[in-house]
């Protein structure tokens, strides 16, 4: 046989079945139009050159392998949808003489033609869309737009590189499934139902379980740093559970159905529930997909969009004041200094300082044993290179200053101490090290002013008000003993915010910077300055890359999940053609039917988004103590951004149902 032979053959296989490979072309071209997007955005020179490039690009980098990984998985799964459909067409062209070498032939040229529609229109459109998603990023980073048109070379090769390796991977395994078949396997497949499984009560106790297990930890973690861990192994419990108790549910559903004899015994609810049991654990595993790549949406796309829009509160988490010097000193002399160098640039600039915010502290680390802190820098390095888990950093400060922050009036005793710790709270009423230092917790404090260096950090603070700054001084040499000079220093912070531009803040800070130098030319110990304008476009950068990627991603995901609800009620429309055939014959009208259809599909469409959103509000806790470390302390603006999600979401979910249920209907009532 001629090579043109089998092209037309292969050719006329997918224009005939375009209903079941139109979606599937057009969803591989959507995820490497995205794909490309990303690597391009993430290697473009125009992004690269402009401040706070690199921290977006870094960002978008981590997106290059998720994409890659979950287009894999996902057109794997949705190819076995096609070739559930093909295989009775395959068996036909066996049966009429052509052998498997033959077939193997056709699926060849089918995947070529797949394959290359799939590429050609998913490039092309990402090289069309990448200008504009450039513009769109510089945009975020108040960057000068040039419109000159590229084609990035490196985002072209790996795209060819990674959608040309899945596809292949994909024909291979088709291939692999028509060779190991017999042909009368081939012709029946689509008429092979699935024996009704048994409601397998312990396996659905099991589902409860994990589930139940994964929702405590999602609720009883209280360090942020374990919620890290934690959030993970109860995501990959949330997924399994899910999987089982869609399965086992949904039998358990339609037996309770079917014994409620004023449900079931009529005509509507008779078809859809038999319907139902005769593809028992396919539904199950597709609506636990659906519910599973939902609840990814959600959660992805509700902290992304939180970090983006609470973006200037997260700035001023992490730079308190627009400008900050922390001199590392106890010298009273050299931080007068420092304040006097202040003074005269601001005065030089003509500018002037407000809200200003002063206080003493001395910092180190430590590792919280119950009641007692351990300072041995040994085993705080070895908890801090596994989980992290009740490292602390602990910040010591006199009283005075609290009180003048704070407009507080307090005092306390040589053996008191006030608390506040961020991320988390303290528990106990007293604090020991393992120096043998030891104080009774008088008050545990609900704030403090926010500290830059703590927002830095991801392990929680531990701000200790002692009674005065000579006990800050001879805490701070006990310490010194035990974590050396290096690590455990005096601290004089100074901060204060200035009117005017960014560019006249920046111009503030750049004069202390020079006047700094000069000191530490003069052996002065150590001095940092920041200031908040000119880290504006990096720290913006990161968190305008994250939501870019999330919304990237959450569309990819949005994607998946139709297209596994279309090939559900596709597939499901074919399987029951035959039934609803014969059921308007012995008298069913179309009105009857379309009310069967409404029936089955209202019964298990909606459970996903329902199980979706009871997993969303589980995920709160972890999410809001996550997002607590990356400086996101408005707990208000996430639970907004989640409802609003979750709204627009069940929207979206509820337009699917319309058209796929169209689809279904089209199928069954034989118009199509």
């Amino acid at each position: 046989m001629k090579r043109g032979f089998y092209f037309r053959i292969a050719w006329t296989g997918i224009k005939n079945n375009k209903k079941i490979y139109l979606p599937y072309i057009l969803a591989s071209v959507g995820m490497i139009l995205m794909f490309y997007i990303i690597v391009f955005l993430s290697s473009s020179p125009t992004v690269r050159e402009m401040q706070g490039g690199n921290t977006m690009q870094g960002v978008l980098g981590f997106g290059v392998f998720i994409m890659a990984g979950f287009a894999l998985i996902f057109l794997f799964y949705t190819n076995s949808f096609l070739m559930r459909r093909r295989k009775r067409e395959f068996g036909m062209y066996h049966v009429l003489g052509m052998g498997k070498k033959n077939l193997a032939k056709v699926m060849v040229w089918e995947g070529v033609q797949v394959t290359v529609i799939s590429l050609l229109g998913g490039l092309l459109g990402g090289i069309l869309f990448s200008k504009a998603a450039e513009l769109v990023m510089i945009s975020m980073l108040e960057g000068k737009a040039g419109y000159a048109f590229t084609i990035s070379t490196e985002a072209l090769l790996w795209t060819l590189k990674v959608f040309g390796s899945i596809f292949l991977l994909i024909l291979i395994k088709s291939l692999l499934q028509i060779f190991f078949s017999k042909p009368i396997e081939l012709l029946r497949s689509e008429a092979v139902g699935e024996k009704p499984p048994k409601a397998n009560w312990l396996e659905g106790i099991l589902g409860v379980v994990i589930l139940a297990a994964a929702y405590y930890l999602a609720v009883s973690i209280e360090e942020p740093m374990a919620a890290i861990f934690w959030f993970f192994v109860a995501v990959a419990m949330v997924i399994v559970s899910t999987y089982i108790l869609f399965r086992t549910g949904s039998v358990l559903l339609c037996k309770v159905l079917k014994k409620n004899k004023n449900y079931y015994y009529k005509s509507g609810h008779f078809v859809s529930i038999s319907s139902m049991m005769y593809r028992m654990k396919r539904n199950g595993y597709g609506l636990a997909s659906i519910c599973i790549l939902s609840t990814m949406v959600l959660v992805m796309v509700s902290a992304v969009s939180c970090m983006f829009i609470g973006s200037e509160d997260q700035l001023r988490t992490r730079y308190p004041r627009n400008i900050v010097i922390d001199t590392y000193s106890e010298n009273q002399e050299v931080i007068d200094m420092v304040h006097r160098l202040a003074a005269e640039t601001l005065e030089e600039q003509k500018k002037q300082a407000e809200n200003v915010l002063h206080y003493r502290f001395t910092v180190a680390a430590g590792y919280e044993e119950g009641k007692t802190i351990s300072l041995d820098p040994g085993k705080i390095e070895k908890f801090a290179m596994s989980t992290g888990e009740n490292i602390r950093q602990l910040f010591v400060v006199p009283l005075e200053d609290y009180n003048r922050i704070m407009g507080a009036d307090e005092t306390l005793q040589e053996d008191e101490v006030l608390v506040y710790q961020t991320k988390s709270s303290y528990k106990y009423d007293e604090i020991a090290f393992d120096d043998g230092t030891k104080w009774k917790v008088k008050k545990k404090l609900s704030e403090f002013v926010d500290n830059g260096v703590d927002s830095m950090q991801i392990m929680p603070s531990v701000f200790i008000f002692v009674k005065d700054m000579d006990t800050v001084s001879q805490v701070c040499s006990k310490w010194k003993e035990l974590q050396g000079e290096s690590l455990v220093k005096m601290h004089d912070y100074y901060g204060f915010d200035l009117q005017g531009s960014d560019e006249e803040k920046i111009a503030v800070a750049n004069s202390l910077r020079e006047k700094r130098d000069g000191l530490l030319q003069q052996g002065y110990e150590r001095i940092d300055i920041e200031d908040s304008a000119s880290e504006r476009a990096d720290f913006y950068a990161m968190y305008s890359g994250m939501f870019v990627l999330g919304i990237l991603l959450g569309c990819v995901f949005i994607l998946g999940m139709v297209l596994i609800m279309y090939y559900k009620q596709v597939t499901e429309g074919y399987e029951d053609r035959k039934r609803f055939e014969i059921m308007q014959k012995v008298g069913m009208t179309k009105r009857e039917i379309r009310k069967s259809i409404n029936s089955q599909v209202l019964t298990v469409f909606f459970l996903p988004l329902l199980a979706a959103g009871v997993h969303t509000a589980f995920a709160f806790p972890m999410m809001r103590k996550i997002l607590l470390l990356l400086g996101v302390t408005n707990t208000g603006l996430l639970i907004g951004v989640m409802a609003g999600c979750y709204l627009l979401f069940s929207l979206f979910y509820i337009l699917m149902y319309v058209i796929t249920s169209k689809s279904y209907y089209g199928i069954v009532s034989s118009r199509d």
